[in-house]
């Protein structure tokens, strides 16, 4: 007889068996998007971390912000202080457990206050943190502060760089509210092994959870741990009883059984897995988390290159850096997707994450696109004055009392960025630095032990990955820094100096091109360094390469330097996108636009509903300009985007003018921008351009508080005015680690040689050359003074000094080649305004022809 207690166990055994088979769908941890309403003032305001200060007057802002928006590519910014304020509501239940912060990404230092009180302090522009704010927070209405600054700081890296240093809150931030005994913040590290998870037959997974008790008194505790399909079904688990002293944390391992035939994550098959971390103390479940990874695993060789799940990968890479077109680097996780899906479409497989730790959504997106990931620690330097006080600056401290604290400030970075990113299946090594020898030369002892310590610590934090040392083609001879790690990255030049083929590790060439394009550009790749011998086809002990670069970004040395994208700041694709994707993705290019009679607008939009209010999201607007039989135009007219009605912002507020003449530009008859919304509702925004037909969209934003017209507070309108520094015309010297090509290099004498600072190397064509030239990148766009060369020895040399801005047209600044006088040096002086970014020393054969011993170039001039 079926009775009640019966219909009873069958629905507890049918609740039991739905927890069992697809995990828990309910979980006590209440996580809080915080991106919306905050109120933002820029500079150092006395007070304003106390509760009664009146912020009224103060901007409406979201969060992912920048003190710099709008920014289009300007080499200047604003350098200072900037404070938040938001006001918090919390209920005697949420006092109950702990309430952290958890931010994702503020550059570059931020303080914390809650109702009036300090709480903590975090270092480093590029890396998440957790900030405790249980025992400051209170029933009712808090008010939450942060002062954040993005000044220059001689003990934190990185201190030198080319990109720019825009300061504010530009990643997420989230409350979590949590009980007093919980999972704590990235403490899970999943890692898969099994004998022959190579091919696929099975697999185990391998777990760390860190569990973090705040309670007083000793507990008990059950941690379930639950592996789910990618349709959500439970596969495999494992359970540990756990005994934890009050105020303690502990790292708890547990292993599950054979998982049979895992389907293996790959570029072309990225399948993902999740881990359902559920913590019990008795029957309660306390905490909950789900951490996705894959099974996947690689080999680094010498002499084969990289191997993905057994197989050979000759992968094909691009580098990114993170900022936008008017947001900068306050850019959303769905911009950040849209990126990597850029690099996916157009057949790249493989993302270096130049020159710092990106967000987590970016890793995110490589794992579920599909592309392998270069994860990089924020240690680099530049080219450029090495003095204090700017992103110029020697990588490592040059005063003894800094070091300690520069190194410390290194470690935390690098370690944040492992426990933040360790679970991705898409990274593939973590890399220490990029060049970090652009250095004050006394400062090379403390560049090669501070990596050596990145690299021991790196082993440490996770066994299963190699350490990389990232643009390490300089210094030569006895003092390189290539071989400090597992594997090794070489930029530019590095990719052909002798000293740097087959070498005794594991490679890559980290960065190649370096080609300055306006869109649309020419279609054609960017090989630069690689071309030389064919390099770019690939070579058997190498294991992939990288291009310079996959994105314009903004750049302290102007736009010309940000502009080696292969798709431009707007993130519309260049001509060289399409060749790549032709040849990568083997997909034709499209028909190129024309000039024309233009007659109407086109506005289309990357996503159209859906479109979440929260600062994760945004959409992708573009506008085309069209005949009158919709053909594609090149003509570029000016064109307006307005918000005529519902919510939403451009980065200059309701509406954004872009003009073929203006930053805020629009090329070749196409223009786009992100917009984004901080409530929900209906937008409907227009693309005017005089004379020609309008075109509109309509956008749905969801998950916030709807738009009220006439209520919502409106969006403040943001003139674009070009933040500008004082203009400092100093003379500034290049030449020491700078690229530098030849037309051959003789056994120990590397075109490097002559760029290295040192006057008893020295570079020397081959016997057999007959074509001799050595070319210097300065890495810089400048004015050129004076060019000093020096020769390892007197003697009749006879050559000719030409400079170039594109490598391609050159200027003569000096011919000696009828000279008959034996000489060392030479000093050239330019008597006329010459701007180069390249420098060509040529040596004609002839019959007084002597074989150049070039011992050192230095080349100055004034930055434009």
């Amino acid at each position: 007889m079926f009775t009640m207690r019966h219909c009873l166990w069958a629905i507890n055994f049918w609740v039991l068996f739905c927890f069992c088979s697809v995990g828990y769908a309910y979980s006590p941890r209440e996580v809080i998007n915080l991106n919306r309403e905050w109120k933002y003032m820029q500079g150092d305001l006395q007070g304003a971390e106390k509760t009664d200060y009146d912020d009224n007057n103060w901007e409406t802002i979201g969060i992912p912000h920048s003190f710099s928006i709008p920014y289009f590519m300007s080499k200047d910014f604003y350098t200072g202080y900037g404070w938040y304020r938001k006001r918090v509501f919390f209920t005697e239940r949420n006092l109950s457990g702990k309430i952290f912060l958890e931010f994702d990404g503020v550059f570059q230092e931020a303080e914390i206050f809650l109702n009036g009180k300090f709480i903590d302090r975090h270092c480093g522009g590029y890396t998440g943190f957790s900030v405790d704010i249980t025992d400051a927070a209170q029933k009712g209405d808090n008010v939450l502060a942060i002062r954040v600054n993005n000044l220059w700081q001689p003990t934190v890296a990185p201190r030198g760089g080319e990109h720019v240093f825009s300061g504010g809150i530009y990643r997420n931030v989230r409350l979590v509210l949590k009980s007093s005994t919980y999972i704590g913040w990235y403490g899970t590290f999943v890692t898969t092994s099994g004998l022959d998870v190579s091919n696929g037959k099975y697999g185990i997974v391998d777990i760390s959870t860190e569990i973090c008790h705040s309670e007083p008194e000793t507990g008990n505790f059950r941690l379930v741990s639950n592996i789910l399909s990618s349709e959500g079904r439970i596969i495999a688990s494992a359970q540990k009883i756990i005994q934890l002293k009050g105020n303690t944390n502990q790292v708890v391992k547990q292993q599950t059984e054979r998982i049979e035939h895992p389907f293996l994550w790959h570029p072309s098959h990225p399948v993902l897995y999740k881990l359902e971390s559920l913590l019990f103390k008795g029957d309660e479940l306390i905490d909950r988390e789900e951490t996705s990874f894959g099974f996947r695993w690689f080999e680094w060789t010498k002499d084969h290159g990289f191997f993905l799940n057994g197989k050979h990968l000759y992968f094909k890479g691009i580098n990114v850096h993170q900022d936008q077109a008017g947001w900068g680097d306050a850019v959303t996780d769905a911009a950040a997707r849209r990126d990597v899906a850029l690099v996916k479409q157009a057949g790249f497989d493989m993302i270096r994450g130049s020159h710092y730790p990106h967000s987590p959504a970016f890793s995110k997106a490589c794992d579920e696109e599909g592309v392998l990931f270069w994860s990089e620690a924020p240690f680099w330097a530049t080219a450029g004055e090495k003095k204090d006080g700017y992103w110029t600056a020697s990588a490592y401290p040059v005063r003894q009392e800094d070091c300690k604290e520069f190194e410390e400030n290194v470690l935390q970075q690098l370690e944040e960025m492992i426990r933040i990113h360790r679970n991705h299946p898409s990274i593939i090594a973590w890399s220490m630095c990029n060049e970090p020898f652009f250095t004050a030369p006394e400062t090379m002892h403390g560049i090669r032990k501070l990596l050596e310590r990145m690299v021991a610590r790196t082993h440490q934090l996770d066994p299963t990955r190699p350490a990389a040392i990232g643009g390490a083609q300089r210094p030569l001879g006895t003092e390189r820094i290539d071989l400090i790690g597992d594997i090794v990255g070489y930029n530019g030049d590095g990719s052909t100096i002798l000293d740097f083929q087959q070498p005794p590790i594991p490679n890559m060439v980290t960065e190649y091109g370096s080609t300055t394009s306006d869109r649309p550009g020419e279609y054609i790749p960017g090989w630069g360094d690689l071309q030389k011998n064919d390099a770019w086809k690939g070579v058997e002990w190498r294991s992939g390469q990288a291009i310079w670069c996959g994105f314009d970004h903004g750049s302290i040395f102007g736009e010309e330097m940000g502009k080696m994208g292969i798709v431009d700041y707007f993130r519309i694709p260049k001509r060289s996108w399409y060749w790549y994707r032709n040849a990568y993705a083997n997909i034709a290019p499209p028909i190129w636009s024309v000039s024309g009679i233009p007659a109407r607008l086109r506005l289309e939009a990357s996503q159209y509903t859906g479109i979440r209010a929260d600062g994760t999201d945004d959409v992708q607007l573009t506008v085309t300009v069209l005949d009158e039989t919709g053909r594609e135009l090149s003509n570029s007219p000016a064109v307006r985007l307005t918000l005529l009605s519902g919510p939403g912002e451009f980065p200059t507020g309701s509406s954004i003018l872009f003009e073929a003449d203006s930053d805020i530009r629009i090329m070749d008859g196409k223009a786009a921008i992100a917009f984004r919304s901080y409530y929900a509702g209906e937008s409907v925004i227009e693309a005017t351009s005089p004379g020609l037909e309008p075109a509109r969209v309509k956008l749905t934003f969801s998950g916030a508080p709807v738009y009220q017209e006439g209520e919502t507070p409106q969006v403040k309108n943001r003139p674009y005015i070009p933040f500008a520094l004082q203009k400092q015309h100093k003379m500034q010297s290049f030449g020491l680690n700078n690229p530098a090509f030849g037309s051959s290099a003789a056994q120990g004498h590397a075109t490097g040689y002559a760029a290295d600072g040192k006057l008893d190397t020295w570079w020397e064509p081959e016997n057999s050359d007959r074509k001799v030239y050595w070319t210097l990148d300065t890495e810089r766009f400048l004015m050129l003074d004076e060019v000093c060369v020096r020769f390892a020895g007197a003697a009749p040399y006879q050559y000719k000094i030409e400079v170039s801005e594109n490598n391609k047209d050159w200027i003569v600044v000096s011919d000696k080649t009828g000279n008959h006088v034996p000489l060392d040096s030479d000093l050239i002086k330019s008597d006329r305004q010459v701007k180069m970014h390249y420098l060509r020393i040529s040596f004609p054969h002839s019959e007084r022809y002597v074989t150049p011993k070039l011992a050192e170039v230095e080349v100055r001039g004034q930055l434009y």
